[in-house]
């Protein structure tokens, strides 16, 4: 990407300066630009306040506003096109969500439990970022509107999330013991592939736009369903290498706690919304195949890396 005209870079002058003119008719230089310059906008959503600083008052300036949609919309029509979705109501939603859980692309995880040596699974641990980063302000963001069944369900994941009132099992912290244990680097923005770039947009793109609420619950529900056995994997490797213990509680409580998640979130907080919504039911199968494709993109690129590597060391 070329750092001196590329959106990305434009874009951070300008919310460095407070002054957006160049910034309109600037197009990005292909796929990597355009999602890096949708997550430096995210960022004045997401990012932690002290981090984002004085340019969060740029959040809703119309000129991040335009740029913001005028990027998504080619983004969501790449999501569709890769998921293959078809706008149909499915007949029984929740065995659809099980059975895109299922029909992934898990292999990568069984070479990290069994094949990966230290310095692959580091470099996997890297890049993967745990079930997913700021999973409890996803699901915070998630549950704005909803009420009954489904806001309790989803309240009781957010709760398990914050390590239910005790500061030092909040899965975020768990996962800063993780980070310091192996001692994980932080890779910039600029250096991901496209596929990471592509997985990380998809929660910038859920979180900032109301809208997408019901793709949103479906995104979240697969990566719950999903997260469990995952996380079982990344333990066994871990075990089979002798990480030190600092590196376990973030990967065994999901282990753990995500297939009760996972259950809860299809059978009390999906099948209800959808009872009540029944518009809903092919928009959170939508988000469940954009999630499922942007992962298994990203779990081939990832692992064909890795193996590349190993194979040239030896």
């Amino acid at each position: 990407m070329d750092v001196v005209t590329s959106l990305t870079q434009r874009l951070e002058d300008a919310l460095d300066r407070g002054s957006f003119e160049e910034v309109g008719a600037c197009e990005p230089k292909g796929e990597g630009d355009r999602l890096c310059a949708l997550l430096t906008i995210y960022d004045l959503w997401m990012e932690p306040i002290d981090r984002v600083a004085d340019r969060v008052r740029f959040q809703n300036h119309p000129a991040i506003a335009e740029v913001k949609n005028r990027l998504e919309q080619p983004f969501i029509e790449s999501l569709d096109e890769l998921s293959a979705w078809a706008p149909a109501t499915p007949t029984d939603l929740c065995a659809d969500l099980r059975r895109i859980a299922r029909g992934t692309d898990d292999s990568i995880y069984e070479w990290v439990a069994t094949s990966a040596d230290w310095d692959q699974l580091i470099d996997f641990l890297t890049i993967e970022g745990g079930p997913d980063a700021l999973f409890d302000d996803l699901v915070a963001l998630c549950q704005v509107g909803i009420r009954g069944l489904p806001k309790v369900t989803l309240g009781a994941n957010y709760w398990d999330e914050m390590g239910q009132g005790d500061p030092a099992k909040v899965h975020t912290v768990l996962h800063e013991h993780l980070v310091d244990a192996v001692d994980l680097r932080a890779i910039p923005r600029e250096e991901l592939p496209v596929p990471a770039l592509r997985r990380n947009a998809l929660n910038g793109l859920l979180a900032t736009n109301r809208w997408l609420q019901p793709e949103m619950v479906g995104a979240l529900g697969l990566l719950e369903l999903q997260a469990g056995p995952r996380c079982r994997q990344v333990v066994r490797g871990l075990r089979r290498l002798g990480a030190p213990s600092g590196a376990f509680p973030f990967y065994e409580e999901h282990a753990h706690v995500d297939p009760l998640h996972g259950k809860a979130w299809l059978d009390d907080a999906v099948r209800p919304l959808v009872e009540a919504h029944p518009g809903w039911a092919a928009r959170i199968k939508r988000g469940a195949l954009w999630r499922a494709a942007v992962n298994d993109r990203f779990f081939v690129h990832v692992h064909r890396s890795l193996g590349e590597r190993s194979l040239d060391v030896a």
